[in-house]
């Protein structure tokens, strides 16, 4: 309980005043704590950020690993479709938060851990690609497990954090239809115009 009150102070913390005026001091006052309890479970401001950082990164990733394992059977329109909803899903788990966090990774040391979660969604994402090889025209399969990845990746980062107007109303219909058709049209080439 006491993990998870400090946790949960320093996230708060982070989104009132930022990484630089949060303190650990401040960090315990918040939780509950003494400041030799707070220390006894973290040895400084960054192991907890580190820490908030992990419990999103968490969050986010088992919401990811269950979609994707969802969609193991769904045609590539279908699963492309879902898999965008998912970015923009997974970016929503508390926005603000996971902006402030996004500056703080490379500071408290969690490149690593991002990365590995990168991986582990390409390693999904190839496994389903390859299932369904007979429904794509990319010969290369790791390359197009890549960019669905970082394509999805960046453009739902990008809209969640710096153009949420673009993910209310229609405006989100139709972004989930352009890039849902990106990824259709890249992994399917002319079979795509063949349909129509």
């Amino acid at each position: 309980m006491t993990v998870d009150a400090l946790i949960e102070a320093t996230a708060r913390i982070l989104l009132s005043e930022g990484y630089d005026r949060a303190s650990t001091n401040k960090i315990a006052e918040v939780a509950g704590v003494s400041i030799g309890s707070l220390y006894q479970y973290f040895p400084s401001k960054e192991a907890l950020v580190a820490a908030v950082i992990d419990r999103h990164t968490q969050q986010v990733s088992q919401a990811t690993r269950s979609a994707i394992v969802r969609m193991a059977a769904s045609p590539i329109e279908i699963a492309a479709r879902e898999f965008v909803s998912l970015g923009i899903r997974g970016h929503r788990v508390n926005p603000r938060l996971h902006a402030v966090l996004s500056e703080q990774i490379p500071r408290v040391g969690r490149l690593e851990n991002m990365e590995a979660n990168l991986r582990e969604g390409y390693a999904l994402v190839r496994g389903y690609l390859e299932a369904h090889r007979d429904e794509i025209e990319v010969s290369d399969i790791d390359l197009a497990a890549f960019i669905c990845v970082t394509v999805v990746e960046a453009l739902t980062h990008a809209a969640v954090l710096h153009r949420p107007d673009i993910l209310t109303g229609e405006k989100a219909s139709k972004f989930v239809d352009d890039v849902t058709r990106l990824l259709v049209r890249y992994l399917q080439g002319s079979r795509v115009s063949a349909k129509r």
